[in-house]
């Protein structure tokens, strides 16, 4: 059962008739694709419709609890109607535009990919608006990924499902539990399976929104499934969350965008208030708060989750500027270099600073690897937080360089917070060698058109020390000044069976030892020479005679 959190009353809704009143509305206006499944009937509980979705499917978001406010209603406008029905209201049909683009795009590729599935964007935008209020009301940069991460609670069995850490904290920041992630709130377990590049950038990020509602589409149209079909979108809706409330609601947020929607500038949406348990990050600046109550609103006695904390809280006193998080900066980081499979000596630091200018502890920092790389925190782990102390600073875990080389780029951000990244730029240099020679000594020969009998061995060092993992390259070389690969004498044979004279993807051992494969003469004799040069500079040259047997 999915716990609910943040329902408040509906605008104007102050008695029983009326209420009912506003519900009819609602189901007079809905077309034909509206009308629920019935799929085992509606069990007028919290629990999914029976048959309505496998028992073993664990459901995109872990069943984490989402928003239950539902759409404003639109009056028929009868003589009969009462005046007191509430209206369409613009800030509610507004969607964020890169929030809509990365809907309307997730459409068009689906309708690519799998064009049965017949997905509408606009059962994209609902499930967002119930499950983040579209990215927080839009708070996303220019490549459509959130300022912060947005978390749901933890899934501990506390209140809400147990799902124990299937990610490492990579995603979630937690190594114990998981937690839902991004703007449409998947598990980490089920991103893993679908998540999606939809901005192109090479990443599968579930911050991002054009990867989480590519995702999410892909998740949606499982099978086959038509959602131009009621019972299939109900389906899916449900494999999306377990519960017959979560269809209800993202039903009518369905059916109340297919009425008409208009785009809003990115950060200016409905900010929802946050769910009990889940990341609240500060509004980014431009950001429109969420509307004040009116009056007649009145407020919810229940719980905002398990154990109390209501879900109108007193609000706390305003913190003094020295209590006020005023930056994030670096705390003097040098450079970050390491050769591919060795630690970076320096490490991260940053300041956390208050309005003052002054340091401020107790500040929550998420460190994020980005880019094209497999470098990793110690414990294998890409994202951790972690608290400045008192001087206000906080330092990173050691950066651990893996076997892929070139930049990377390392991301410090105030969690929950819409402060600037401080990003630090990071190398990995490929594994190099100062020094390679031959382990032994002996002659290498062959006779015209044979094997030569020997293997060629040789043992790469860097400072004395064994150099491990440096690439290497062998070509058969000419004589002169300038030699170039030659196109006559002994050869090397490719997966194919076919001459090659130069040979790219070698690599010493553990222990700095690399023995070429065979090597075949040709039918031409004399003295040829074989060149190995290593990353870094190291160079051997070995003769290779090819002779005819003696009489």
């Amino acid at each position: 059962m999915a716990a609910q959190f943040g329902r408040r009353l509906r605008r104007g809704a102050t008695t029983t008739a009326v209420a009912a009143v506003a519900v009819a509305a609602l189901a007079a206006s809905q077309g034909p694709g509206a009308v629920l499944a019935s799929a085992g009937g509606d069990t007028g509980g919290d629990q999914p419709a029976a048959g309505s979705i496998p028992s073993d499917d664990p459901a995109a978001t872990g069943n984490s609890p989402y928003y239950t406010d539902l759409p404003p209603l639109v009056s028929p406008n009868k003589p009969s109607a009462s005046t007191n029905l509430p209206i369409t209201g613009s800030a509610q049909s507004g969607i964020p535009a890169s929030v809509l683009a990365a809907y309307k795009k997730a459409e068009r590729s689906l309708a690519d990919t799998d064009a049965a599935c017949r997905l509408p964007w606009q059962l994209l935008a609902a499930i967002g608006k119930v499950e983040s209020g579209q990215a927080r009301g839009g708070r996303v940069d220019a490549n459509g990924t959130t300022f912060s991460p947005i978390l749901g609670p933890v899934l501990n069995g506390q209140g809400f499902a147990m799902i124990k850490d299937t990610d490492n904290g990579v995603y979630d920041g937690d190594s114990t539990h998981d937690r839902a992630v991004g703007p449409m709130q998947f598990i980490p377990s089920t991103w893993a399976t679908w998540g999606q590049d939809g901005n192109g950038d090479g990443r599968k990020d579930p911050n991002n929104i054009y990867d989480a509602a590519l995702a999410a589409g892909h998740y949606l149209c499982a099978g086959s499934r038509d959602l131009a079909v009621a019972a299939d979108l109900d389906r899916a809706v449900l494999s999306y969350n377990h519960s017959n409330e979560y269809l209800r609601t993202v039903r009518s947020w369905f059916d109340y965008y297919r009425r008409g929607t208009h785009e809003v500038p990115d950060g200016s949406g409905v900010v929802p208030p946050p769910l009990g348990g889940g990341t609240d990050p500060s509004p980014h600046p431009g950001t429109s708060p969420s509307p004040t109550p009116p009056p007649s609103r009145k407020p919810d006695p229940k719980p905002s989750k398990p154990g109390g904390g209501s879900t109108n809280p007193q609000p706390s006193p305003k913190p003094t500027p020295a209590q006020t998080l005023g930056a994030v900066e670096n705390a003097g980081t040098g450079k970050l270099t390491a050769t591919a499979g060795d630690a970076f000596a320096e490490r991260i630091k940053v300041r956390a600073k208050n309005s003052l200018g002054g340091p401020l502890a107790k500040v929550s920092v998420t460190f994020t690897i980005a880019g094209d790389t497999d470098a990793r925190f110690e414990g294998g782990k890409s994202s951790v937080t972690l608290t400045t102390g008192a001087d206000g600073t906080v330092t990173a875990p050691v950066l651990q360089a893996g076997e892929k080389t070139g930049r990377f780029t390392v991301r410090a951000i105030a969690t929950g917070r819409s402060l600037p990244a401080v990003p630090y730029t990071a190398t990995v240099t490929a594994r190099q060698a100062d020094a390679i020679a031959r382990t032994d000594g002996k002659a290498l020969t062959a006779a015209p058109g044979a094997e030569f009998a020997d293997t060629v061995a040789v043992k790469a060092t860097y400072r004395g020390a064994v150099a491990s993992g440096v690439a290497v390259t062998a070509t058969m070389i000419t004589d002169g000044g300038t030699p170039v690969e030659n196109d006559k004498g002994p050869y090397f044979k490719d997966a194919g069976g076919n001459p090659v004279r130069t040979l790219t993807d070698l690599k010493t051992g553990a222990d700095g030892t690399l023995t070429l494969p065979k090597i075949y003469a040709d039918d031409t004799t004399g003295t040829y020479r074989l060149r190995l040069t290593t990353e870094g500079g190291a160079t051997v040259v070995i003769e290779l005679d090819v002779e005819a047997p003696a009489a």
